[in-house]
């Protein structure tokens, strides 16, 4: 990647995380306490300065509550795969619902998730679906 896109998508992905986390309303004291990082290094990224690493940009993901995806697309760490919807960015960005209720549809979508990749195991054939099982 030659450096002046390198610079531009670090100011992009500084600016998309600046906006996000305005929209919350945090400070951006607040945001690095929940991230875990040091307040000068976010500001740094905010303003294009540093280049984050996946496991930066998760814990800033965690702390704005969208999907940690999102910012890796936003770094070029991800291909961006349009075809495929951010539900969890899309959530945290309506702004009819709380942010309590963001957060229990986001849990909710999740354990749909996990449980579609889960293998399902057939029921067994001699049970009635009539019969009570004993406990």
């Amino acid at each position: 990647m030659p450096p002046e896109s390198l610079e531009a998508r670090l100011r992009d992905l500084g600016e998309f995380i600046r906006e996000e986390r305005r929209r919350d309303r945090l400070s951006l004291r607040k945001l690095s306490e929940l991230a875990g990082i040091s307040n000068p290094y976010l500001s740094q990224i905010e303003r294009g300065l540093r280049k984050p690493s996946a496991e930066i940009l998760q814990a800033i993901a965690r702390g704005l509550h969208i999907s940690a995806e999102t910012l890796y697309v936003r770094a070029g760490i991800l291909d961006d795969h349009p075809d495929e919807p951010d539900l969890v960015g899309e959530i945290g960005r309506d702004p009819s619902i709380t942010e309590r209720q963001k957060q229990a549809l986001v849990e909710i979508y999740r354990s749909f998730q996990r449980e579609a990749a889960e293998p399902v195991e057939p029921f067994a054939s001699d049970e009635s679906a009539d019969t009570p099982r004993a406990v």
